[in-house]
């Protein structure tokens, strides 16, 4: 059976449309992301050089050291073991001399205030010193800019005491990004 000209363009304008549909389908069905997998949302970033700790109003630090909320804490690890990390919060205290110099600390010996996460396997290490510490890489901001390999991360990890902004997500940290201190 021969088609005549005037009905062959709609319809291969309609297999065209079908085909189109088919890929657009397979690609939404195929592109799906597990539960488990989803982004880390976008949290409110502290002042990177905050002169107070950040308060946890949701965490009680009586019943033992646990994960920290879901946010992004101004800390630095004080221990890294097994995949494990405890972190407290940190804040910059600045020079009496009036410059603009100053160091970090932590709590006051024998404070409670606590943290320790599971570290996530695709933690996201940004280096302030290109992870080997041969050369500065920071942003505008003082804040690591080149993501570190796992075994590099590991290695800054344990050497701890490092400032940076901890973010946590569903119990894990997931992203470490080092504040440049000279």
């Amino acid at each position: 059976m021969k088609t005549s000209a005037k009905h062959s363009t709609p319809r291969r304008a309609l297999i065209r449309g079908m085909a189109v549909v088919a890929v657009a389908a397979a690609t939404v069905a195929g592109g799906t992301v597990p539960a488990g997998a989803a982004a880390v949302p976008k949290f409110k970033e502290p002042a990177i050089f905050g002169t107070s700790f950040q308060a946890d109003p949701h965490h009680d630090f009586t019943r033992g050291i646990s994960s920290r909320h879901d946010g992004i804490l101004r800390g630095w690890v004080t221990h890294y073991r097994a995949g494990v990390a405890e972190y407290t919060p940190i804040k910059w205290v600045k020079d009496r001399s009036g410059n603009t110099e100053g160091w970090f600390t932590g709590p006051k010996q024998g404070d409670v205030m606590a943290y320790a996460s599971r570290v996530s396997p695709k933690l996201a290490y940004y280096s302030a010193l290109a992870c080997t510490g041969s050369k500065l890489t920071v942003d505008r901001r003082g804040l690591g800019a080149r993501r570190c390999s796992a075994k590099a991360a590991t290695a800054l990890l344990k050497r701890g005491h490092r400032p940076g902004l901890i973010t946590v997500y569903r119990g894990k940290i997931v992203k470490f990004q080092e504040i440049y201190t000279p």
